[in-house]
């Protein structure tokens, strides 16, 4: 039913039986609003979390949110919020989602607001930054919650504010982010029709809109394949059985899957290996070598045949030369994908936002969200908002993950308005079919 309603939406806006822009003219709460963005923007940017340690944020979030009148249930999947804002008209409910931790990263971007935060990550002494950008995220979902709370009772539906955690990846041994949140209950609790979110990004300028429709993100799987051999002197390789000749072979073997056995003009896919380890002396030949990689590819089919691929392939090269490969395949994020049918009706909202000249039909993305887990539940739309500073080169831009990311704060206005637009277009929508 809500997919049939998009459907709808779609062909009366190309009749012109619809303005997609609703009749609610937010531009004074967003003027309102950008000082309070920046303001929270800079404290989260020096006061960073790890994945599911994110107490500090969660609780101003919570407190912020409360004060807005919001239904507020916290300590979702560790540290997430979620807040339910009441239109004063009935309709569908429409999320928005913000992620909130930070990276094992220290910080070396020239800003007054610096994160000058340590901890331990996997027993090593490390800096603590927002080196993706979720400050900015937690931030203007922050002022779009604002600004929405302030035009509720003209709002036709509802909207569930979703502030997540460890969406970088939980710690070792934890669950964490979108799928734990689901896991937990939150959208059959809170039964959304559809899901928003949007990304920082250093490839495109301040106050650039980039989107797609279908798959923009890449799923991301982690394998790991233990090659056991025989452990013999390095002189007499005939007396056991080699196992980093045959993780060189396997390594060979694994590049033809994607080049030879996957059909790569339905989707693109990547393996690649990350580490090797194995050996402890020039002339031993030891008796197992590890080998870990990463698996990235824009279609869940091709992703289920890369993983049967990969250990029939491993295992059968490993068996050829007398060895045994052992293969451990660990999913991670599925490929996060826009609704076709919503991207085309939310195309005229982000237009009117940033201009035709600014809104972006941007290449597929070989790093991973778990938005995506979302997007499989209802109709999603994730889009990247652009950081690097007008006039910057962003293909010289430091990138996201980077210690010396940055983010233009001009951008914050945009994102905010984005947000809070899409909202209140899409269910203004829903209410005119």
């Amino acid at each position: 039913m809500k997919r049939s309603l998009i459907s709808l939406a779609i062909g009366l806006a190309s009749l012109g039986a619809f303005n997609a822009s609703a009749n609610i003219n937010i531009d004074k709460q967003i003027n309102q609003v950008e000082d309070k963005v920046i303001e929270w923007r800079r404290d989260f940017h020096q006061h960073p979390e790890l994945s599911n340690r994110e107490i500090r944020t969660a609780a101003i979030v919570a407190r912020h949110l409360k004060a807005l009148g919001m239904q507020v249930e916290t300590d979702i999947a560790y540290t997430g919020v979620v807040g339910i804002l009441k239109g004063g008209k009935s309709g569908p409910t429409v999320m928005l989602r913000a992620d909130m931790d930070a990276l094992p990263v220290t910080e070396k971007a020239d800003v007054p607001f610096k994160s000058l935060v340590t901890t331990k990550y996997n027993g090593v002494d490390v800096g603590v930054m927002h080196a993706c950008g979720h400050d900015t995220h937690v931030a203007m979902l922050m002022g779009a919650a604002e600004v929405l709370a302030a035009v509720k009772n003209e709002l036709h539906g509802d909207i569930m504010f979703v502030f997540q955690p460890a969406e970088e990846g939980a710690p070792q041994g934890e669950e964490g982010g979108a799928e734990l949140m689901l896991k937990e209950g939150i959208f059959k609790k809170y039964q959304p029709d559809v899901a928003f979110g949007i990304h920082v990004m250093a490839g495109l300028n301040s106050g650039q809109i980039g989107y797609r429709s279908g798959p923009i993100m890449a799923s991301a799987d982690r394998f790991e394949i233990t090659v056991k051999g025989k452990q013999t002197h390095g002189s007499s390789p005939w007396g056991g059985v080699d196992p980093i000749s045959v993780a060189a072979q396997i390594v060979s073997g694994v590049n033809h899957i994607v080049s030879r056995q996957i059909d790569i003009t339905k989707e693109p896919a990547i393996i690649s290996f990350g580490k090797i380890a194995g050996g402890v002396r020039n002339n031993i030949i030891p008796d197992s070598v590890e080998m870990v990689g990463t698996i990235r590819n824009f279609d869940m089919d091709n992703r289920q045949q890369i993983f049967e691929k990969l250990t029939t392939t491993a295992t059968h090269i490993a068996k050829a030369s007398g060895a045994e490969a052992q293969v451990n395949i660990f999913k991670g994020y599925p490929v996060t994908v826009n609704n076709p049918e919503l991207t085309a009706q939310m195309l005229p909202t982000l237009k009117n936002i940033v201009g035709k000249d600014n809104l972006f039909d941007v290449p597929k993305v070989t790093g991973a969200e778990d938005f995506a887990f979302y997007a499989q539940q209802v109709p999603g739309l994730f889009l990247f908002l652009g950081g690097t500073p007008t006039g910057q080169d962003v293909k010289t831009a430091p990138t996201n993950h980077s210690p010396y990311f940055y983010v233009d704060e001009s951008t914050l206005k945009v994102g905010t308005k984005a947000m809070s637009q899409l909202a209140i277009d899409y269910l203004a929508a829903q209410q005119k079919n």
